[in-house]
């Protein structure tokens, strides 16, 4: 029994115990917890002061930032108005002493003029009649002796000039000994086989056709077995449609749409040629400082021909000629040897142009910028005008000495050129006209209008009013056909 009660207590005892050691444990986290809030709220103050404080810092930066820039911008207001006001002042300087100086030469013609009116009072003279009578005494007094003197140099050149003009002429013709050249109104293309004529001609002829309209020149296939003639009286047209073929038939891919692409590729390489030649002529002559323009001309020449005679080889013999006759009479080597190269490059833009060649070429000289001895030399290398310098005499003499050669000239063939562009002229004076090419020896005029300007029944007036003008104002034999083209495209890309 008393085991028992011993035991219960003992029980009781540790029950006790353990309660009250979950209660200091309990009391204990509850102490801890209270302590880590604590210490949070305090951490969580102390960020929430340090934001404050970075706030405080950067609003004040930026603050002192701002003032820094609205002081520069206050600063350079000053200064900008500072400069205003010395330029107010400086251009009201300028101004009192423009009228100053204005009032001074004010001063100064008041002088002259009374000077010159106490002049005349002294004299009893007036200033024209002053300067009549110191004329008329020097005359007199040296009148006798220029006589003499003239009369004197003028038979001496009587006696000498003759022979020496022989003697200089003629010197300059052994050195200076070229081909003569005479250009025609066709070229012939060597075929590799028949087959290749009949792609040439395209199906029902549209190949053939677009040659003819894109390059004005006259394509013949039948005429001679394996061999296509061009025929066109300008030579630049045949030289494209010439290169455009052979890039054709190299190629093999022959249709309208790739022969209008060969063409203007043709027509870029004739360009790139022709300010070649033009360099290259300017090269052999021994000239510089032609300006661009006219080197383009010049080079043009290589394909334009006076009565036959191929116009670029009669323009850089004549200066070759021309230097050597200038170096012996004493002219301006330069001057002539640049004049006479350039003397005939009107005739590159005589058929855009009114007016003869020299004179063209004259007036294209002095709008490039050249002197006026050179402008003259080119003007005047006709009977229309007299030849004032010593340098206009010698291209004028090249000029004859180049051209009268045996079979220089075939004047034919120039008749006939000009016949041609006279037809194509007639019909570029209408309006809506794109272009115009004389074809088949004259014998056609085939126009290509501008499909926005020319309807289909202005087309068929328009080939009426060409062929009563080409009536009323030329001469030629047979008849003439007029041919109008209007072609009409719609061209877009798919991307």
């Amino acid at each position: 029994m008393f085991e028992t009660l011993a035991a219960i207590v003992g029980l009781l005892a540790g029950v006790g115990g353990k309660l009250a050691y979950d209660k200091q444990r309990e009391t204990s986290s509850k102490h801890s917890a209270e302590k880590a809030i604590a210490r949070a709220q305090t951490k969580a103050s102390e960020i929430i002061l340090k934001a404050k404080d970075d706030a405080l810092r950067i609003e004040s930066e930026r603050r002192r930032e701002m003032q820094k820039v609205e002081n520069r911008l206050a600063d350079r207001e000053l200064s900008l108005d500072r400069k205003l006001d010395e330029l107010d002042k400086r251009s009201e300087r300028l101004r009192k002493a423009e009228d100053e100086l204005e009032g001074l030469k004010n001063d100064i013609r008041d002088i002259r003029l009374k000077q010159q009116e106490k002049l005349e009072k002294i004299a009893g003279l007036k200033k024209k009649d002053a300067a009549e009578k110191l004329m008329q005494m020097t005359e007199r007094d040296i009148k006798e002796d220029l006589l003499g003197l003239v009369t004197k140099m003028q038979q001496d050149a009587t006696d000498d000039a003759e022979e020496r003009a022989q003697m200089v002429i003629l010197s300059a013709m052994e050195r200076m000994a070229s081909e003569v050249t005479a250009e025609r109104t066709v070229t012939a293309i060597k075929l590799a086989d028949e087959e290749m004529k009949g792609r040439i001609i395209g199906k029902e002829g549209r190949n053939i056709q677009a040659l003819q309209r894109a390059t004005g020149v006259d394509i013949m296939v039948d005429d001679t077995p394996g061999m296509i003639v061009l025929s066109s009286f300008d030579p630049i047209r045949r030289q494209v449609a010439r290169m455009a073929l052979e890039m054709l038939m190299k190629d093999g891919r022959i249709h309208p749409g790739r022969i209008e692409e060969v063409v203007a590729k043709a027509e870029k390489q004739i360009e790139k040629e022709v300010i070649r030649a033009g360099e290259d002529a300017a090269r052999e002559v021994g000239v510089t400082g032609i300006p661009k323009e006219l080197l383009q001309l010049v080079g043009e020449l290589k394909f334009r021909t006076s009565y036959g005679q191929n116009v670029l080889m009669h323009s850089t013999e004549m200066a070759h000629l021309a230097g050597l006759i200038a170096e012996e009479v004493g002219a301006d080597v330069r001057v002539t040897k640049i004049a006479t190269l350039l003397h005939d490059m009107g005739k590159a833009v005589s058929h855009k142009m009114e007016g003869k060649h020299h004179h063209i070429g004259a007036e294209l000289a002095r709008k490039a910028g050249l002197s006026e001895d050179i402008c003259h030399a080119i003007e005047a290398h006709h009977d229309d005008i007299d030849a004032t310098t010593p340098e206009a005499m010698v291209v004028r003499v090249c000029d004859a000495l180049s051209a009268a050669r045996p079979g220089a000239r075939n004047i034919s063939a120039e008749n006939f050129v000009e016949r041609m562009r006279d037809l194509e002229n007639v019909a570029m004076g209408f309006k809506g006209i794109d272009k115009a090419f004389a074809i088949s020896a004259g014998r056609e005029v085939r126009v290509i209008v501008r499909p926005e300007s020319i309807d289909d029944l202005s087309a068929i007036k328009l080939a009426r009013d060409i062929a009563t003008k080409i009536e009323s104002t030329m001469q030629y034999p047979g008849t003439i056909k007029v041919n109008v083209i209007r072609e009409t495209r719609a061209i877009e890309f798919a991307k």
